[in-house]
């Protein structure tokens, strides 16, 4: 992959061409982060999609209560890793560095959430969902009598299950697009 290719293989619309609401939640994302990130623009090629994935990634991400949003973006990174998907690896790294306010954690969770510098209910959390990404039809009682000694609630073992499934469609469709990082990602976080 150059810097120079498109970030996706499929058609990525120009801005003037999207539908009112995709446009102005893209500028809203623009003016906060300083830039747009390569999903967004990706996925408006098909506005009911776009509107569905964002809505649904909001309701799981956004969501008060439970499990931290640094929790759920430490799922994020490990089950992309797992999945081998750069993009959300990239883009989700940058979002655990600044929500842990870490810069060293998301490196840490990609390569080997085993021996990242996380707590022992984090760890059973990342090992039930990275099981479910890769082998879901072997997650059974005893998975999740694992989560509950480590505290967690259903509605937060729901959570890890919802998040994982989520971004196994994201990490499946980014690659599927060769989606391209935003160099952006990159620095975010780490100084």
């Amino acid at each position: 992959m150059h810097r120079e290719d498109p970030i996706s293989r499929f058609p990525v619309p120009a801005l003037a061409d999207m539908p009112e609401d995709l446009r102005s939640r893209i500028e809203q994302v623009q003016e906060k982060a300083g830039f747009v990130p390569n999903v967004f623009l990706a996925l408006a090629h098909r506005p009911d999609e776009f509107r569905a994935f964002f809505a649904y990634h909001d309701a799981l991400m956004e969501r008060a209560g439970g499990l931290t949003k640094a929790e759920r973006e430490m799922i994020v990174v490990a089950t992309s890793a797992a999945n081998r998907c750069l993009y959300c690896v990239v883009a989700h790294g940058a979002i655990l560095r600044i929500r842990a306010k870490d810069p060293l954690l998301a490196d840490e969770v990609a390569t080997n959430y085993a021996k990242a510098a996380i707590t022992p209910r984090q760890k059973a959390m990342l090992d039930f969902a990275v099981k479910l990404a890769l082998d879901p039809g072997s997650v059974g009682a005893a998975d999740h009598a694992v989560l509950a000694e480590q505290g967690l609630t259903e509605d937060e073992i729901w959570d890890v299950a919802s998040i994982t499934g989520l971004f196994a469609l994201s990490n499946r469709l980014a690659s599927a697009a060769d989606l391209r990082p935003n160099l952006e990602f990159f620095g975010m976080g780490r100084g």
